[in-house]
């Protein structure tokens, strides 16, 4: 018998690795999840990521199935997704 809440997973693959999450989850909880800590790189070669979580900052922006420069804060998950970041992202 089940006692708490059922959650309905999904899957994306994030820069090639598959990350399992609940449906309904924001592409920026999935990287979250995927280990990501940055989603792109500065013009100095800093690596940036979600800030503000509302879409105001612009600093979350990933490529969803082949789209450029979505926000991943503001983007909901779909099964058989595919992000990509610009990772790795260690500091040069």
């Amino acid at each position: 018998m089940q006692t708490g809440p059922v959650v309905n997973l999904i899957h994306v693959n994030v820069d090639g690795e598959t990350v399992e999450v609940a449906a309904g989850a924001t592409v920026v909880a999935a990287l979250a999840l995927r280990g990501i800590g940055g989603t792109r790189r500065s013009v100095t070669g800093e690596p940036r990521t979600a800030m503000c979580g509302m879409g105001i900052c612009q600093e979350c922006r990933v490529t969803i199935d082949g789209r450029p420069h979505v926000l991943a804060c503001q983007t909901l998950c779909v099964d058989g997704q595919t992000i990509r970041t610009m990772a790795p992202l260690e500091p040069q």
